[in-house]
C-alpha cells in the first residue's frame, strides 16, 4: 500500500494501461473502508476542450479508475464537477467525453454548477460555501492536471478542489485572495488519494492552449506534497505558491520533498523537467485586484501574443482587471467590473481574441489615447 510519503509515477502512451498499474502498484482498494462507500472521482473539466490541448484530465485516465473500482466490488460511483465561472460543465462534460464515459460505465455525471451548498467552519474562524455533494461522498479520488496557472503560478491537487464550490464561492475566493481559502479549503474537503494528469498540460495557463508532452501519471495520498513535486517540475519552490505553506501549516500535508520516496515504476522521462512561464514576461503591464481566473487567462492569453508581435511594449496604459474595479473609473479596463472606464474591453469574462483585437487597435490608434511616459 502506498505511504504518505510516496509518491509514484509512470511514463508512457497508454493511458489507461498505465493508471491501472499505479492503481494496482498503489493498493488503492486497501485505502477505501468499506465496499458500499460512495467513491467521488473529482476531475479537471475547468472548460470544455480535449484534454490535448492542456487543460482537462484525460477520460482514459478516469476510465482506469472506474474498471478498478468496479473490479474491486465498488459499485456507488459518481464524477463530480464543476467549470470555473464563464463556462457550463453540461458543456465540458459533453465535449471531454465523459458523458459518453458516465453511460459506458452505467457512472453517475455530477455538475457541482447546480448543486445546493452548505456553509462549513474551516477552523480558526474560517467559513466557506461547500457543495453538498460533498456530504455525500465517502472517499474522494482526485485527478488534477498538472500545469501553470496565471494567477498562483501552478494549479494541481490543491487548487482542483474549487470544482466542488459553487460559483458565488470561486468569486468571492478572488475577492479575499486565492491562496487563505485555497488552503483552507482542504480543512472541508478531503482529498483521500490523487491521481495526477501530467501527460500534457498547459504549463501557462488553466485554461490550455499550449500543452507541454511529458505523457507521465503520478499517484500520491498527500495533496500538498505532490503539489511540491508540481512546483518543482514547474521551476519554482514551493514557497512560491503562498497556498502550499499555508495548507502545510493547517496540516494538510508536507513540501518536503528531501523525505519524499519518489518511485518510478515504468518508462523514463523524455522531456526534461525545465520551464519557463511566458506569463511572467507580461505581468508588468497589468493592474490586477481580484479578478476571477477565467477573466486574467483571457488577458494574459492575448498579451503573451502582442508581447510576441513587439506590440506590448508600446502599450501606455497598465490595463486594470477585477472585481477592485468595479464602480470605479479609470482609463483602460477589461471585463464587466471596468465597465466605467473610458476604454473598455467587454465579457464576463471576456474572450481573449476579442482582448487581442481591442489592445493591438488601442496600440495602434493614438487617437484613442493619451501616452503616458511614466507606463515603462
Amino acid at each position: 500500500m502506498i505511504k504518505k510519503n510516496q509518491i509514484m509515477r509512470i511514463y508512457g502512451t497508454n493511458y489507461k494501461q498505465m493508471t491501472t498499474e499505479l492503481l494496482e502498484k498503489s493498493a488503492l482498494c486497501e485505502l477505501i473502508p468499506k465496499h458500499n462507500s460512495t467513491i467521488g472521482i473529482k476531475p479537471n473539466l475547468v472548460t470544455a476542450s480535449p484534454a490535448e490541448f492542456g487543460a482537462t484530465t484525460h477520460p482514459e485516465i478516469v476510465a482506469a479508475i472506474i474498471e478498478y473500482l468496479q473490479k474491486h466490488g465498488f459499485s456507488d460511483i459518481v464524477i463530480a464537477e464543476g467549470s470555473w465561472v464563464g463556462d457550463r460543465t453540461a458543456d465540458a462534460f459533453k465535449y471531454c467525453g465523459y458523458e459518453e464515459l458516465a453511460d459506458h460505465y452505467g457512472v453517475e455525471l455530477f455538475d457541482t454548477q447546480k448543486d445546493s451548498s452548505s456553509v462549513v467552519d474551516c477552523g480558526d474562524g474560517f467559513k466557506l460555501n461547500i457543495c453538498d455533494i460533498t456530504k455525500r461522498i465517502d472517499f474522494l479520488i482526485n485527478v488534477p492536471v498538472l500545469k501553470g496557472h496565471c494567477q498562483t503560478r501552478m494549479t494541481c491537487a490543491l487548487k482542483n478542489m474549487k470544482g466542488l464550490i459553487p460559483n458565488s464561492e470561486k468569486r468571492r475566493f478572488h475577492t479575499i485572495g486565492l491562496h487563505e481559502p485555497i488552503a483552507y479549503l482542504q480543512q472541508a474537503i478531503r482529498q483521500d488519494f490523487i491521481v495526477v494528469d501530467h501527460i500534457c498540460g498547459d504549463l501557462d495557463f488553466e485554461e490550455g492552449g499550449n500543452p507541454i508532452t511529458k505523457n507521465c501519471i503520478m499517484v500520491s495520498r498527500d495533496p500538498v506534497l505532490v503539489d511540491s513535486l508540481a512546483c518543482s517540475i514547474l521551476g519554482l519552490k514551493p514557497q512560491a505558491v503562498k497556498y502550499l505553506m499555508l495548507a502545510e501549516a493547517l496540516g494538510t500535508g508536507s513540501t518536503n520533498l528531501d523525505k519524499a520516496s519518489i518511485i518510478d515504476i515504468g518508462g523514463s522521462s523524455s522531456v526534461h523537467d525545465e520551464y519557463h512561464q511566458s506569463i511572467l514576461d507580461v505581468s508588468y503591464s497589468t493592474d490586477e485586484v481580484d479578478s476571477c481566473s477565467a477573466c486574467y487567462a483571457s488577458l494574459t492569453a492575448a498579451l503573451i501574443r502582442l508581447e510576441r508581435e513587439g506590440l506590448l511594449e508600446k502599450l501606455p496604459e497598465r490595463i486594470s482587471i477585477g472585481q477592485g474595479f468595479i464602480g470605479k473609473t479609470g482609463k483602460l479596463g477589461i471585463g464587466k467590473c471596468t465597465a466605467l472606464f473610458d476604454y473598455n474591453i467587454p465579457g464576463c469574462p471576456p474572450d481573449s481574441d476579442a482582448i487581442y483585437e481591442s489592445l493591438k487597435s488601442y496600440i495602434c490608434d493614438p487617437s484613442q489615447h493619451e501616452y503616458r511616459s511614466d507606463f515603462l
